[in-house]
């Protein structure tokens, strides 16, 4: 018979399961982006977009890809990558002739699905929140980031 703290342990370890799926495409495309920066630039400048966007772009799928792997701050982290992946839909995948555009479309929106559950449910007992939870460890806003 299962009990209620089996059941916990694993929702903790499919949440802990879930969080690396999910920052893994970011932290891979971040270092895919990041390993070759003047090529980097180049695409974002033939989109219309300046030097910073990029290097903005690589710190917030590496540093949220990281924050949701970990479990650090995740939901401030998946709260970004949720926003970043709506805007990626709407901004350049919405050439819906093309079947592989609509596809980037609905993966940004899935993706941005699986955020924003995450930034409800939280990280789960295996994460970097929960040890830094304990009373008196941190300051009130920042604990409540997590």
């Amino acid at each position: 018979m299962d009990s209620a703290a089996s059941r916990s342990q694993l929702a903790d370890f499919i949440l802990l399961l879930g969080r690396l799926l999910l920052s893994l495409i970011f932290l891979h495309e971040g270092s895919v982006l990041a390993s070759d920066i003047s090529a980097t630039v180049d695409t974002f400048a033939k989109l219309g977009l300046a030097t910073p966007v990029a290097f903005a772009v690589i710190a917030l799928q590496l540093g949220a890809g990281l924050s949701i792997a970990a479990g650090f701050l995740s939901r401030l982290g998946a709260l970004a990558l949720a926003f970043f992946c709506l805007a990626t839909a709407l901004m350049f995948h919405t050439n819906f002739d093309s079947q592989n555009e609509l596809l980037h479309f609905e993966k940004d929106l899935a993706i941005a699905g699986g955020m924003f559950v995450l930034v409800a449910s939280g990280a789960g007992s295996i994460s970097i929140d929960n040890l830094l939870r304990k009373p008196g460890s941190l300051h009130p806003w920042l604990r409540a980031m997590m």
